[in-house]
This record gives structure tokens, sequence and C-alpha cells, in this order.
């Protein structure tokens, strides 16, 4: 078994592994990290392909990724273990959690999303032109963050996504578009564990990215209510794409709040 690469902080139950999105890295939750390692047992990834850890395009999945997390939290016996995952590592989190159910206490969604599969033609095309990949991610990006967004922060979060490898990128967006139609719902509706999501934006089918009010619904989060009807739904409003690092006061607060709701195992 080849581990990804993982940073641990702190000591205490539950323990709490962290992931990240789509071209970004472990980096992401320092502040969580900081906040909670004083209490729990942290872990903090990379995924294959992503930061530290090293990758090829054909090893890159979102089913891989999560056989990878579980492995992770198997290998350094987090049990009973909460997973965090943001964006693209919403759906690491559930498929990490399919693969070792006995070992999950509760997940956390944070920010996420569902692809549209008319998007994947879109993909396609673009990624047929000329630094499509590039431009691609560079304007998606940019979007993900509000006014109030640290402009440092901005620029090392959108410079970090520029440097991931085209092929990995490709390839991995092409499979969270082919995940998101033909699995991400089910793998939801079989999860029977505690769940909450931490959402800020919404995505519509053309990608463009919107920040929510208190109280606002998107059709990701009513198809989640759909699959678990027993998720806790927290909206941080007039936040961008990172509450984790936008709003790392709340983020932290709702995640202590969720973990102290848990059945003692």
């Amino acid at each position: 078994m080849s581990l990804i690469h993982c940073v641990t902080a702190g000591s205490g139950q539950p323990p709490i592994v962290f992931v990240h999105g789509f071209a970004c890295s472990h980096s992401d939750w320092d502040a969580q990290v900081a906040h909670l390692a004083p209490r729990h047992r942290t872990v903090a990834v990379d995924l294959r392909g992503h930061g530290e850890s090293p990758g090829t395009a054909a090893e890159c999945s979102i089913e891989r990724y999560g056989t990878d997390v579980a492995d992770i939290v198997r290998a350094l016996n987090l049990l009973p273990v909460v997973l965090v995952g943001h964006s693209m590592g919403c759906r690491v989190v559930v498929e990490a959690a399919a693969r070792a159910p006995e070992s999950v206490a509760g997940i956390v969604l944070v920010d996420g999303s569902q692809f549209a599969a008319a998007i994947e033609g879109t993909l396609r095309q673009a990624f047929g032109e000329p630094d499509g990949f590039r431009t691609v991610t560079r304007r998606w990006f940019q979007d993900m963050f509000a006014a109030k967004s640290d402009p440092a922060a901005v620029a090392s979060v959108v410079a970090r996504a520029g440097r991931l490898a085209q092929t990995i990128g490709e390839t991995v967006m092409l499979d969270l578009v082919s995940y998101d139609v033909t699995r991400f719902s089910a793998a939801l509706a079989r999860l029977g564990l505690p769940v909450m999501a931490i959402q800020t934006t919404y995505s519509n089918e053309r990608r463009e990215r919107r920040w929510l009010a208190q109280g606002q619904t998107t059709p990701y989060l009513d198809m989640l209510r759909a699959q678990v009807p027993s998720a806790r739904i927290e909206i941080i409003p007039d936040t961008g794409h990172f509450p984790q690092i936008d709003e790392p006061d709340q983020t932290n607060a709702l995640l202590g709040s969720f973990i102290a709701s848990l059945p003692r195992r």
C-alpha cells in the first residue's frame, strides 16, 4: 500500500481527517488544524497529484482518492474518524466512508456542488483549445473568492491551481463530472452517517459562482436533503468558495458544534 502525503498534529478523540479540493492542498486547512489540534488528532492529506503526493493521471480519480483516504484512516488507526472534505473533497470523503464505514463517525461537506452532465462537452471543447485547461482553471479559481477575501491568499490559491499538471487536471475534472452524474447521489444515500454541509456558494450549469444568503437553497442542497434527510445544513452568507480560509472562525465553530453532537463511540 502506497500512502499519500499527510500532515498530522494534536491528539484526542475523535480524530479528524481534512481533504482538500481540486488543484488545492492540505495547507487550506491550516486554520482548522491550529484550532482543533489541541483537542483532537488531526490529519490533513494531499491527494495524488496534488501538494506533496506524487501521482499520474491514470492514478487520479474520485474512487482512487477515496480509497487512499480510507487507507490512511486504517493505517493510522483513526477510530472513529470525522471526515471533512472541501469541494472535490466532498466526493472523496463520501467514497472514503463507503470503503471504511466501520471507521467513520461523521462527515462534513464544505461548499460542495454537483456537476451537470452537459458540462462535459463544454470542458472537452475548452481543453481542445490552446491553453484551454489553464484558461478554465484560472477563470474558475478567480471566481471562487469574494471582495472581502485577502488578496494575498487569493493570489496564492490561484497560482497554485495554475501549477497543477495539465494531464492530471483534465483527467480529474472530467472524472468529477462522470462521478457526479453516475454515482454521487446514490453514494450519499448509502452513507447512513451523521452529515453536516457548510455551504457558501452556488454554481449554475455554466459554473458561474454566486454567494449564498441565509435561508437560500440550491439544486445541490436539495439533492443532499433528498438523499440524506437528516443532514444538517449551515450557510455562511456572503462568502466565497473557501470558508475555511475566508471565515475560519465561523467554520471552526461549526466543525466544533458538529463534532460535539456526534454519539460517543
